[in-house]
């Protein structure tokens, strides 16, 4: 049974803008408010624009060592070569950085015209299923506070990007639905794929269009849901088997490492769950405390209370179950806020966990439901308001759309560099230890010795048990020549992680400067018990060896470390001068050429000339050395 007769088109993400599903071109009106829609996406953002890079946008934005096309082989054939297995989005972070290098606008830019192009994609799905106020609902979702997080964040690169395959996907789907036609399901599957590859979060796509479909199906249709279930199996499969492949990547690359346990019951699962829904829920309606931050709830199935919050979202899905003959969209966008928070509701352990359950980018697209709601609704309620009141139905919309477009201007402000981001957390949120321990380093990094030192105090007296704060107190208190201070709260640290191989080299410096150098070189290898690969290790044992007159020891010891890092120009440096002091300066030369070569390929001009210097003094060694060797044969 037909029930559109419009042509089929080719779908493509970049002709999205140019052709539509309802037949022909997308009309005058459809194109200006698209652009209205990027030109204010764009003005809403702009204190982002110049924002400064964040928390961890270090570990994302592509490691030189990752900059060749070697590099991006390894993003995509090599779990762990980055911060997490996200290879479509981290080769767009390997692109980003040839184009703009350390300048974060580009970064930022991006983001935002990836974000408006989802709203965009939105607009076009709810227009494709008449549902009213679907220009609302689209600008509501590209100008709500709640989205800044995921746009102002450059790491959320993840997020935007992976919402506009989202969408694609389903647009596509959608068309597949109406035509049965290969190609279509063939364009859905592929964007759906390759949204995975940027973040896994959207795996619950084939689950939304089950929800669409029930939503959309009338009595006559229901025959068709065998083919829906079939036909949505390989999206189901492969979203499954993606997400649990990207579990295992972080449980092994970021939670066994960090030393973190989540040990928690079915039950407490279930408390998370219910308290985050209505967390979530909340900041969509009142966003006005956002922060990067929020509390971390403590959880406990002998609290009675606690079970309140998965009670609660139990008797509206069976309320919105029974209202469901009146309507269905109400369940309906229940079910996807659901579907999509799922992989965020706590029945899956992520290291953010570790300091809060809860976090606005979790939320990126599984806010659409609720707001495509209310934005229905309103739609619907002005349009019956008659001619009398025809300019409140004009303004209210403009009005909300202006307060959302100067929140999310607000809270671009957070974003603006590290300082501002976690004193803005700790004005928020004073319990948040993690925010002190990392405007402590912020300070570090700025020489504010004395602020560095009482925030990770303060973050100490927050969380006892955090190893982190107690290691780089030591190393602040190692800086400004307190080793002895030092010494005890590696040892602080090392009580609580003693699995650290980072704190028991930082322990062994501290001990060597002291004069304590048998104690030294026990960590260091107790760091390589730990941590076989743990260059550090390697390279203090060197030095170490140095200082006592053991040059081939360190050789050896600078050697190991540069088989496991074979591309460190620093390493060779000092290989070069380890070769001259046991006589072997053919292989000091070859070192500080590759030295060099690295060197260039990092644009690292003033180690190239401090190179250049030194190769050129190693070849009148070397030459002085065999003149000396000829005169002493001719004699």
């Amino acid at each position: 049974m037909k029930r559109y007769k419009e042509k089929s088109q080719k779908f493509s993400i970049g002709k999205t803008f140019r052709k539509g599903f309802r037949g022909g071109a997308i009309g005058n009106r459809d194109f200006f408010f698209g652009l209205l829609l990027l030109i204010i996406t764009f003005f809403a953002y702009r204190p982002a624009w110049q924002g400064d890079f964040l928390w961890d946008d270090d570990a994302h934005i592509t490691n030189p060592v990752l900059g060749s096309w070697a590099g991006l082989m390894r993003i995509w054939t090599e779990p762990g070569a980055t911060q997490q297995y996200y290879p479509l989005a981290h080769s767009v972070f390997w692109l980003e950085r040839r184009l703009f290098g350390d300048e974060p606008l580009g970064y930022h830019l991006l983001n935002i015209l990836l974000h408006a192009l989802s709203a965009f994609l939105l607009y076009r799905i709810l227009r494709r299923l008449t549902i009213p106020g679907a220009w609302l609902a689209a600008a509501v979702f590209a100008l709500h506070p709640i989205e800044v997080e995921s746009v102002a964040w450059i790491s959320e690169l993840k997020n935007c990007l992976s919402g506009v395959f989202f969408f694609g996907a389903i647009l596509s789907y959608l068309q597949f639905d109406q035509k049965r036609t290969l190609k279509w399901y063939l364009n859905s599957f592929g964007l759906f794929a390759l949204g995975l590859i940027s973040k896994s979060a959207i795996a619950p796509m084939p689950a939304v269009m089950l929800i669409i479909l029930w939503w959309r199906r009338g009595t006559a249709d229901r025959f068709l849901w065998k083919k829906d279930l079939l036909s949505l199996l390989p999206f189901f499969l492969a979203g499954v088997s993606f997400g649990l492949f990207t579990t295992w990547v972080e449980r092994r690359f970021i939670i066994a490492e960090e030393n973190i346990h989540f040990n928690y019951s079915f039950i407490e699962r279930c408390l998370i769950a219910g308290r985050a829904f209505w967390f979530y829920l909340d900041k969509l309606v009142d966003p006005s405390n956002l922060t990067f931050f929020y509390r971390r709830w403590e959880v406990s199935g002998a609290v009675w209370r606690h079970y309140f919050f998965p009670l609660g979202v139990a008797s509206l899905a069976a309320a919105l179950w029974f209202f469901r003959r009146r309507s269905k969209a109400p369940l309906a966008a229940l079910l996807y806020f659901v579907a999509m928070l799922f992989p965020a509701l706590g029945f899956i352990n992520v290291y953010p966990f570790r300091y809060s359950f809860v976090a606005d980018h979790f939320q990126y697209l599984a806010g659409i439901g609720p707001l495509t709601l209310a934005s229905a609704g309103l739609d619907l309620a002005l349009s019956r308001m008659g001619q009398r009141f025809a300019p409140a139905t004009r303004v209210v919309p403009v009005m909300l759309i202006a307060v959302l477009a100067i929140l999310t201007w607000k809270q671009c402000g957070m974003y603006a560099d590290k300082e501002t981001l976690y004193r803005t957390a700790i004005q928020r949120n004073p319990e948040c230890w993690l925010a002190c321990n990392n405007l402590g380093l912020e300070y570090q990094r700025t020489e504010r010795f004395d602020e560095a030192i009482a925030c990770y105090r303060k973050a100490i007296e927050i969380s006892p048990a955090s190893w982190g704060s107690y290691f780089n107190l030591g190393d602040v208190l190692m800086q400004t020549g307190r080793t002895n201070e030092a010494i005890t709260q590696f040892q602080m640290a090392l009580d609580r992680k003693p699995g650290c191989a980072e704190a028991q080299v930082s322990l062994g410096i501290a001990l060597a400067q002291t004069g304590q150098e048998t104690e030294a070189v026990a960590h260091y290898r107790k760091a390589l018990d730990i941590d076989p690969r743990f260059i550090p290790a390697f390279l203090n044992l060197g030095m170490l060896s140095l200082k006592s007159g053991k040059a081939s020891d360190a050789a050896v010891y600078f050697q190991k470390a540069l088989e496991l890092k074979p591309d460190d120009f620093t390493i060779l440096n000092n290989l070069c001068g380890i070769f001259l002091q046991i006589g072997k300066p053919d292989d000091a030369i070859n070192a500080a050429n590759q030295a060099m070569v690295l060197a260039k390929a990092c644009g690292r001009k003033d180690v190239e000339r401090e190179i250049e210097r030194n190769i050129e003094e190693m070849r009148r060694a070397a030459a002085l050395s065999n003149g000396e060797m000829e005169g002493m044969t001719n004699r």
